[in-house]
């Protein structure tokens, strides 16, 4: 009893402390790096299309004159005439009581409005609710610590990761700071606190570190760096105006990619093996690592999948261009988007291989250390 209250007081010191931590790393005065001043976004109800832009051939071309009343913000209420293009990116075809979000743009005690989007806020967080809800139901308590983690993690990409990288602080060391800080919180509240919980922590650390320096390394013979990514001209221009370090995102992203399975690998590889050693004590060192690494061997491949699998899928829409323009081999491989994706997908694969070994070498030494701790302390006892 006294143990368990003794946790609680440490948790909760711990919860403050971090609470803390993130008030004082998200007082920040950011940079403007555009004019927004008398412009908001507000949630609006479509009353009426008084233009619409349906061709006869069906199709949208222009943009559409709506009359809009305001839900949210200074002007709630307000009945105003608004405009909304057809493109892809911005606007919404409207149709009477639909739901939107609406540019407000106040000038002189005049409101210019136009459609932003379609408001799917709530669709979203319905979407967001159901799959906590989902990991809840089916995982019970695991289920529940899982739904923590998640969060937690959310939390710390949210308010501790990019406030650091905008304060000016390397995004390498704010991802390893951040990866450490999810891991030992994910990590404990899914195994506890044991030597088990602890070795998967380690492992986990090492693995993301190692994923990380392979990605630095690799980039270093390439000759590619943060500097290279598509959408360098809008960073470069952030970078002037902030402190962010834009060469180093690249890295960073790749640490923060590679977190998810090098997390499970460590787990999934040090449950077996202390699993093992509940059922047959007398297995000695070289027996558990063994059965670890051929626990992982199994994973290699489908992890590997996992990994490639999710950075080919971000990067489709390169692919799809790649093919239908006809690009040669020689163009192909060369091109600083394969690189790169290439890059991110050997590093965090490597990371998630490497742990393989790292866990099993770490929750077999763990436990056979705590066996002869163990045994001498009942060889004091017995003299």
């Amino acid at each position: 009893m006294k143990q368990l209250k003794k946790r609680q007081i440490i948790f909760i010191i711990i919860t403050i402390c971090f609470i803390v931590l993130l008030c004082f790393v998200n007082r920040i005065e950011r940079v403007s790096l555009y004019e927004n001043e008398g412009r908001s976004f507000e949630k609006a109800t479509v009353l009426q299309v008084t233009e619409d832009n349906i061709q006869e051939s069906g199709q949208y071309l222009g943009q559409q004159t709506v009359i809009l009343q305001l839900n949210s913000g200074e002007y709630k209420g307000t009945t105003v005439e608004a405009y909304s293009s057809s493109s892809y990116l911005y606007g919404a075809h409207c149709v009477p009581n639909m739901k939107v979000i609406a540019s407000v743009n106040d000038s002189e005690s005049e409101l210019y409005v136009n459609v932003y989007s379609f408001d799917r806020s709530y669709i979203l967080y319905a979407i967001v609710l159901l799959f906590l809800i989902t990991i809840w139901a089916l995982g019970g308590k695991q289920g529940l610590n899982s739904v923590f983690s998640l969060i937690f993690t959310f939390v710390c990409i949210i308010l501790l990761f990019i406030p650091l990288i905008y304060k000016g602080i390397s995004p390498i060391i704010a991802a390893m700071i951040v990866s450490a800080l999810t891991t030992v919180v994910t990590m404990y509240l899914i195994g506890g606190v044991s030597s088990k919980t602890f070795s998967a922590i380690l492992s986990t650390i090492i693995g993301v570190v190692l994923s990380g320096v392979l990605a630095v390394i690799f980039g270093c013979f390439t000759k590619i760096n943060g500097f290279n990514v598509s959408d360098i001209e809008q960073l470069e221009y952030v970078g002037q105006m902030t402190n962010i370090k834009i060469g180093e995102l690249l890295y960073a992203g790749i640490l923060i990619s590679s977190l998810g399975a090098i997390m499970d690998v460590a787990m999934s590889v040090g449950s077996p093996i202390h699993e093992i050693h509940s059922k047959i004590p007398e297995a000695d060192f070289h027996e558990l690592f063994k059965s670890g690494i051929n626990v992982g061997r199994d994973m290699m491949g489908t992890m590997s999948n996992t990994l490639i699998l999710a950075f080919t899928g971000s990067s489709i829409n390169t692919l799809i261009f790649i093919y239908a323009y006809g690009y040669g081999l020689n163009q192909l491989i060369n091109m600083y988007s394969i690189g790169i994706e290439i890059i991110q997908g050997a590093a965090a694969t490597l990371g998630v291989i490497l742990t393989v070994p790292i866990s099993a070498y770490i929750n077999s030494m763990m436990i056979c250390k705590k066996k002869r701790k163990s045994e001498e302390i009942s060889e004091i006892s017995l003299q």
